[in-house]
């Protein structure tokens, strides 16, 4: 019997979502793309497609001070500590901004993703989707940028190879915007391999530059659709996947990219990240035991991301 197919049969348990309702007081103004209503959103789209009561919804727990600084030099947290306003909002860039709730947010996020390694890990659940906010794949080891204060993946990319002493872990990141913090967390460490596409040239202004050999990082033009995206994955992806043979899959699953969201100018439809996360599917299940831990980065049409969401973890919660 193919191993994949074993593994696949051998799995049991619900797809775990987790998330936690502190996300939604995280809010940087009226009329900020990155708002609570996202997560609103996924959720009432899960529940209409009755996709909801078959996934095991878990809270978030918060992160650790020894979990966070793996990943992010303790200066750094202290310095975001210290930003957190007790009223109004304190800006860390043009676009992003703390607000009361941002800072408690931030940690239970960067906290989903830890649980959803354990739980993956541990054969809890056959893998998990991290429903959170704020997202994280622009946030670098020492700087907060674009919406992004922790490094929600990396901080679990960080877990899964302190504790579970994993040698080969792979992220793969589709959001419309190249995932420079995760680049820069992960750019000199052999055991992480990054596979992605983002439009070019488009913020953050970085990533078509190989910055080293496990960086596989495909920048797309705007106005690209779903046709160039697969091409790069049956053509880029996949074969550098292969060759890695991962041991853990994530996925910084922004949304973003999709023809109806105006924060970006591709073309990908729901059928896309269907199609992705079932050939994602097929490499965890072929070498990692079908663990996956996907983590919610982008995405800010509200319609075309809870469909494509709810696409995405249909796929995961089928097995």
């Amino acid at each position: 019997m193919f191993t994949w197919l074993k593994n696949r049969l051998q799995r049991n348990g619900l797809t775990a979502y987790i998330t936690h309702p502190v996300c939604l007081q995280h809010n940087m103004g009226v009329g900020h793309p990155e708002c609570p209503e996202r997560l609103i959103a996924i959720r009432d789209q899960l529940m209409a497609a009755q996709i909801y009561d078959s996934l095991h919804e878990v809270e978030a727990p918060e992160v650790t001070e020894q979990q966070l600084a793996r990943v992010h030099p303790p200066r750094y947290v202290e310095y975001i500590e210290a930003c957190s306003p007790s009223v109004g909002t304190f800006r860390m860039d043009p676009d992003t901004a703390m607000a009361p709730g941002t800072l408690s947010a931030a940690r239970h996020a960067a906290g989903a993703v830890i649980k959803a390694v354990e739980l993956v890990c541990e054969d809890k659940a056959p893998n998990a989707f991290c429903a959170i906010r704020p997202p994280g794949h622009h946030a670098e080891h020492d700087k907060a940028m674009g919406f992004c204060f922790f490094n929600n993946i990396a901080v679990g990319i960080a877990h899964a190879l302190s504790t579970y002493k994993f040698e080969r872990v792979a992220v793969i990141d589709f959001d419309v915007h190249h995932g420079n913090g995760t680049e820069d967390i992960f750019r000199d460490d052999p055991r992480v391999m990054m596979v992605s596409i983002f439009q070019h040239p488009f913020y953050p202004y970085c990533g078509d530059n190989p910055v080293g050999a496990n960086m596989v990082n495909v920048p797309l033009k705007a106005g690209s659709t779903g046709r160039e995206f697969r091409e790069v994955v049956e053509n880029v992806w996949l074969p550098s996947l292969h060759d890695f043979k991962p041991q853990m899959i994530f996925i910084s699953a922004g949304f973003d990219a999709h023809r109806e969201d105006d924060m970006g100018s591709l073309g990908l439809v729901e059928a896309d990240y269907e199609w992705v996360t079932r050939h994602l599917m097929q490499i965890a299940d072929q070498y990692a035991d079908g663990r996956i831990v996907s983590v919610l980065e982008g995405g800010y049409d509200l319609s075309s991301l809870a469909r494509s969401v709810t696409a995405h973890v249909k796929v995961l919660s089928d097995g």
